[in-house]
């Protein structure tokens, strides 16, 4: 009896301390919880005062702290406002011949947020009632199910969803973008819009990236905005063609020797010499500022840990340990990915994807949201890289690719892919694909600049 009575009291005890601990957690994630709702609250304060700049640095804080809590470190104490925002424009405005625009989108419960800052200019705030949140992340989702969907491939089963967006995202801006001359858009998206394929998004007559240079960041304060001109800069290009368990690559080897034999100068490396050792040490031989990796990256839902970039022989590297491949020291001014899939509407791959920049350290990037056809990844970058070499301005050169794919200017004839610097022949094992353009969306509005549009 003596005994059981103990045993009764240690079991008493231990439930105490574990409903007490229980009552402390609890108590400490409906505070954060309650934190972030004042901040939500704090938008709609600022907005109904009329206080457009305070309602732009609370959405910036916001947002970085998104990323922070992602990634799990501090990165970067907030500085920027809104008036600082408006003077980096002007000033990039005037070392690069550009005229840029920030433009922050949100959703709200029962409407749609945008927000508009021009070089020089303050804020400006539009609402848009009809697009509440339900109806608006389903439009993405089906835009994103309608490109991507191959059975649809030869038609424009997008366009439903592709103009109501821009009739919501774009066109109550227009005014605005045309008075001040606006060419270049940074897009700093809310959750569940950041895989939004923005190049797609139709005006009734042409495609947004047909009137702008585009670009996405995480947040203003996450982004390095100096500009570097990348003119004659060196390229190391390294990927691979075959993987144990990812399907082959095959027009890889044609990609990378196109790049640096034929366009940029620089040091092309394949299959068992693409190790992150090696990438490792062939920057501490030289800086390169474009670094070209042409293999299967995933943004995956959960944790950083779960997106990957492979290298050879089942190498990885997950976005959460990137920084070993030490990018940022120095900064890469353009890192691309040529074979990535994103897990489009998933708010942790959106994370993963859009602070791609943040977590590397490079100066852009540019990627894929979801895994385009091995030959029209081929065509794309193809068109990329030329047009680097002629305008030096990355998010414009990523434009004019997509606008010569638009205009059905590239494409496979007869074992050449042709596009707008002449054709290329392609090896044996890529002519089964026979003959074909990349006009549809899905081969070209996948591709994204993330970070610095210059």
């Amino acid at each position: 009896m003596y005994h059981q009575k103990w045993k009764k009291r240690i079991i008493f005890c231990l439930l105490f301390i574990l409903i007490f601990f229980s009552t402390i957690i609890l108590n400490i994630l409906l505070v954060k919880q309650s934190a972030i709702a004042v901040k939500e609250e704090d938008w709609d304060r600022f907005l109904e005062q009329k206080d457009f700049i305070e309602a732009v640095n609370q959405v910036e804080q916001h947002w970085e702290r998104d990323y922070e809590k992602y990634f799990d470190e501090n990165l970067g104490d907030f500085s920027v406002t809104a008036e600082d925002i408006a003077e980096t424009l002007s000033n990039i405005s005037q070392q690069t011949g550009t005229k840029p625009a920030v433009i922050w989108v949100w959703s709200r419960a029962e409407q749609l947020q945008l927000v508009l800052i021009t070089p020089g200019k303050k804020p400006e705030i539009y609402s848009v009632s009809d697009a509440d949140k339900p109806q608006l992340i389903n439009t993405v989702r089906r835009l994103n199910v309608e490109i991507t969907n191959p059975r649809k491939r030869n038609t424009k089963s997008y366009l439903e969803s592709a103009q109501k967006l821009h009739k919501w995202i774009v066109k109550p801006l227009e005014p605005a973008l045309e008075q001040e001359g606006i060419d270049t858009i940074m897009f700093c998206l809310g959750m569940g819009l950041r895989t939004l394929p923005l190049a797609a998004l139709h005006d009734g007559e042409n495609f947004l990236i047909e009137k702008y240079a585009l670009t996405r960041i995480p947040a203003f304060n996450l982004i390095d905005t100096n500009y570097n001109k990348i003119k004659n800069a060196e390229i190391l290009a390294m990927g691979a063609s075959e993987f144990k368990e990812l399907e082959p690559l095959p027009a890889v080897p044609v990609e990378i020797n196109k790049i640096t034999r034929f366009t940029w100068q620089g040091n092309a490396l394949m299959n068992q010499d693409f190790t992150v050792n090696n990438l490792q040490e062939q920057r501490q031989k030289k800086s390169y500022d474009i670094v070209h990796l042409a293999t299967h990256a995933e943004f995956r839902p959960g944790k950083p840990e779960r997106s990957y970039i492979q290298f050879w022989n089942d190498e990885k590297i997950g976005l959460d340990e990137i920084e070993k491949l030490k990018l940022n020291d120095p900064p890469v001014e353009l890192l691309v990915l040529s074979a990535c899939r994103t897990a489009l509407g998933d708010r942790q791959a959106e994370l993963g994807f859009a602070g791609l920049t943040v977590k590397s350290g490079v100066r852009s990037a540019l990627a894929s949201l979801w895994n385009v056809s091995d030959i029209g990844t081929l065509a794309l970058m193809t068109e990329f890289y030329q047009h680097l070499q002629k305008t030096l301005l990355r998010a414009e050169a990523l434009r004019q690719a997509q606008i010569a794919m638009i205009r059905g200017e590239v494409g496979i004839n007869m074992g050449e892919l042709s596009g707008t610097r002449g054709e290329l022949q392609l090896p044996p094992e890529l002519s089964e694909f026979g003959d074909e353009i990349f006009s549809h969306p899905y081969y070209w509005s996948a591709f994204t600049l993330i970070g610095n549009p210059w």
